[in-house]
């Protein structure tokens, strides 16, 4: 096996995780802070307009981490910088 096949195939597998992983976590607390804030709003109705612009700003930045992983998963399997490097390295012999 070529050390560009394996440059390939690990690149494929580390973008796979980064998105498996990267999106787990933020469905999860994605999914915490909406129960929190259903609860909130069952227990003071009166503050529904303080409560849902709270929890729409902090699904945002939770959402952000998800959107990172995926530009890094995006990274690694268009742009990956180690990809050019073995390609140069190996047409140098």
């Amino acid at each position: 096996m070529s050390d560009l096949t394996v440059i390939g195939m690990v690149s494929i597998v580390l973008a796979g995780l980064t998105t498996a992983i990267g999106t787990l976590a933020p469905a999860i607390g994605q999914g915490r802070a909406v129960a929190a804030a259903l609860t909130a709003l069952a227990q003071q109705p009166d503050a529904a307009p303080t409560i849902t612009r709270t929890l729409f700003v902090g699904l945002a930045m939770v959402e952000s981490t998800a959107i990172y992983c995926f530009v890094i998963s995006m990274i690694l399997l268009f742009a990956n910088p180690y990809w050019n490097f073995v390609v140069e390295r190996l047409a140098r012999g």
